[in-house]
């Protein structure tokens, strides 16, 4: 018995822990180089005006709601989970998901893709909420 208790403990004291997948986005972006996270930077994507993207897309609070906490709605009426990962626990945990709407809302918004900088301060910025 005590044999497989200390069998048991090493096991689970050699297994390596669980990668965070955003922290693997993040590196991702990283790796496209971008420097560490500017949680300011972040902030003021969410809450810029552009004017630079579609017309009825200004800004990312336009369909995401006034702050990361709150559920927001498309503009076809469809509800979008908060953006805070307090709040959608499962939010920019797959890559696949992640390209695509920075892909899309980059350009609806921005009017342009976003760097790897501003994905990687954007990202962190809404993981603190």
């Amino acid at each position: 018995m005590k044999i497989l208790l200390i069998l048991a403990l090493g096991i689970l004291l050699s297994s390596p822990a669980q990668a965070d997948p955003r922290d693997d986005i993040i590196a991702g972006f990283k790796a496209q180089g971008a420097g560490d996270a500017n949680l300011a930077n972040g902030q003021k994507m969410y809450s810029t005006t552009y004017g630079s993207g579609k017309p009825d897309t200004p800004k990312c609070t336009t369909c995401h709601g006034a702050t990361p906490q709150q559920g927001g709605q498309t503009r076809t009426g469809k509800a979008i989970d908060p953006m805070a990962v307090s709040r959608t626990e499962n939010r920019f945990t797959d890559k696949k998901m992640v390209d695509k709407w920075f892909r899309r809302n980059c350009k609806g918004v921005i009017g342009r893709e976003c760097t790897a900088q501003e994905k990687v301060d954007f990202l962190t910025f809404l993981a603190s909420q």
